[in-house]
C-alpha cells in the first residue's frame, strides 16, 4: 500500500511529525539509515555492566511545550522529572558550593528575587545581574506578538551582548555562561546573540516553571523512540532501520524515494535529516533545491564530549551540579534517574571543540580530575567503569555568519524539512526538532495531495 507521507530520519524531528500525522489518519512509512532509532539523541548497552547508556545526557526545559505535547501523544510524559522551578546548584572554581533558586512568583519576579538570594554573588554582581532583565522582557514582548528577536542583537556574540548589558565577568561565569553552553553547544564568544536572547525570553517568560530543569527517568530510547515507532505501528504505519533513503528530484518535482534498490513513492516526503545528511539524501538537487544543499554544506558543527564514570559509592547528593570554568560543564547522577545505588556519574562538555580530538584516556582523566577537585566524596572513591561518548556534530554552529537555516518548505511540491537545524528560531536542542517535526506535519496536512 502506497503511504501518504514518508519521512526519511528517525530522531525526535522525524517521529514527532510522523506521530502528528499518524494521529489525523495518515498513512506513514519512516526510514531510518541507521540499526536503531533515535539519530543524535538515542541510547545504547554498555557492553560491562549491561546498562542502557544515552549517547550524551538530554535535559528538556519547562518550556519546551511541543516536546511535552509529543511525549503526551506516545504516552511517556510520565517519565520526565520537572523541577516545580527553577533551581542550580553550583561549585565555582575556588570550590564553594551555592544554589540559585527561582520561587514560584510571576514573571519577573521569580528570576529577581532568585538572583537576589544567591550568595554566589556579591551585591554588586546581583545588581547588574538584574540589568539584562528589561531586554530579556522585550523579546518575550516581541515573541509573544510574533516578531523576531533577530534585530535586537545585531551581529553581536553571545558575550558582547552580555557585556553591553552590564553583565560582568563573575555574574557571566557563574550565570549566562553556563546557561549559553547548554543551551547552544558553542562558547559565548563564538554563538551569535539572537538564538540566546530568544531561549531567555522562553525560560524566564510567565510561567515560574518555564526555565525549571527537567531529566528523563528512562534511556531516550524508552522515552520516546519505541513508544512512538508503537504508535505509528499501531495506526497503520510502518518503520524500518537500517534503511538509507534518497530522495529523487525530476524537473523540480518529487519523484520519488529509494532504500538501496527498493522504489517507494508517497506524494508528500519529510526530510528530517540532519544538516551534514542532505546532500546524501538529495543525490540529485536540482537548481530549485540547490541553494539548499550548498548552504547546509556550508554549515558549521559544534561537538558534545560526554563521559561517564561509575563509582563503588555515592558521590554525589543532587541530581546533577553545575561545574562553571572546567572543561566539563555539568554532571549528572543516573542515580537519581534510575535508582541505582552506587553513583554513575555522566560529565557533559558542550561546545567541546578544544577537547574532542583527546584520546579516550586523556578526556577520562580530564573529566576524572575536575570532578575529584570540585567533589570531595568523588576523591575518595573508586572508579569501576569509564566510558568516553563524541558526538562530533552533535549541534549545527550558531556563530554569526552561518548560512540562513531553511523554512520547513522547499520549492519542491510535496518535499518538506523537518530537524533541529531548521528555522524555529531555537538552538540545536530537542524542542526545537519537535517545533519542527510539528510545523512539517501541519505543512502537509495543508498540501493538497494529503486531502
Amino acid at each position: 500500500m502506497t503511504p501518504d507521507v514518508i519521512v526519511v530520519g528517525a530522531g525526535f524531528a522525524g517521529l514527532s511529525a510522523a506521530t502528528a500525522l499518524s494521529e489525523q489518519g495518515a498513512r506513514v512509512l519512516v526510514l531510518e539509515a541507521r540499526p536503531g532509532l533515535g539519530g543524535r539523541a538515542t541510547a545504547f548497552t554498555d557492553p560491562a555492566t549491561g546498562e542502557a547508556v544515552d549517547n550524551g545526557q538530554h535535559v528538556l526545559l519547562g518550556c519546551y511545550r511541543e516536546t511535552f505535547a509529543f511525549l503526551r501523544r506516545v504516552g511517556t510524559a510520565g517519565d520526565v522529572k520537572i523541577q516545580p522551578q527553577l533551581a542550580l546548584d553550583m561549585i565555582d572554581l575556588g570550590g564553594r558550593r551555592t544554589r540559585l533558586k527561582c520561587p514560584k512568583l510571576p514573571a519577573p519576579w521569580h528570576l529577581i528575587v532568585g538572583l537576589l538570594g544567591w550568595d554566589a554573588l556579591r551585591i554588586g554582581d546581583r545588581l547588574a545581574a538584574l540589568r539584562i532583565g528589561p531586554a530579556i522582557d522585550g523579546a518575550r514582548r516581541r515573541l509573544a506578538l510574533g516578531a523576531s528577536v533577530d534585530g535586537l542583537t545585531g551581529s553581536q556574540t553571545v558575550e558582547e551582548w552580555l557585556i553591553a548589558h552590564g553583565q560582568n565577568a563573575r555574574v557571566r561565569e557563574m550565570l549566562w555562561e553556563p546557561l549559553a553552553l547548554a543551551a547552544l553547544n558553542q562558547p559565548p564568544q563564538e554563538a551569535a546573540a539572537a538564538t540566546f536572547v530568544r531561549v531567555l525570553a522562553e525560560m524566564f517568560g510567565k510561567e515560574a516553571n518555564a526555565a525549571a530543569i527537567a531529566l528523563p527517568s528512562a534511556p531516550l530510547d524508552r522515552l520516546y523512540a519505541q513508544p512512538a515507532r508503537c504508535f505509528v505501528e499501531a495506526r497503520g504505519g510502518s518503520v524500518r532501520t537500517q534503511a538509507p533513503a534518497r530522495v529523487h528530484v525530476d524537473r523540480g518535482r518529487l519523484s520519488h524515494v529509494t532504500v538501496r534498490q527498493d522504489r517507494l513513492e508517497a506524494p508528500i516526503v519529510i526530510v528530517a535529516v540532519p544538516w551534514f545528511a542532505i546532500a546524501d539524501t538529495l543525490p540529485d538537487a536540482d537548481a530549485a533545491l540547490e541553494p539548499l544543499v550548498e548552504a547546509a554544506g556550508r554549515l558549521g558543527s559544534s561537538p558534545i564530549v560526554t563521559v561517564n564514570l561509575w563509582f563503588d559509592r555515592v558521590v554525589l547528593d543532587v541530581p546533577f551540579l553545575g561545574l562553571p570554568g572546567r572543561a566539563m560543564q555539568w554532571v549528572f547522577d543516573k542515580r537519581f534517574i534510575f535508582g541505582e545505588q552506587a553513583s554513575h556519574l555522566s560529565l557533559v562538555s558542550s561546545g567541546a571543540a578544544s577537547i574532542v580530538a583527546k584520546t579516550n584516556d586523556e578526556i577520562a582523566a580530564l573529566a576524572l580530575d575536575e570532578i575529584r577537585q570540585a567533589i570531595p566524596a568523588a576523591a575518595a572513591a573508586k572508579v569501576t567503569r569509564t566510558t568516553v561518548v563524541r558526538e562530533k556534530r552533535a549541534t549545527f554552529s550558531l556563530a554569526p555568519g552561518e548560512p540562513p537555516r531553511p523554512a520547513t518548505r522547499t520549492p519542491v511540491r510535496g518535499l518538506l524539512l523537518a530537524g533541529d537545524w531548521i528555522a524555529t528560531g531555537l538552538p540545536g536542542t530537542i524542542e526545537s526538532a519537535v517545533v519542527s517535526g510539528h510545523a512539517a506535519a501541519a505543512a502537509a496536512r495543508e498540501l493538497p495531495c494529503a486531502q
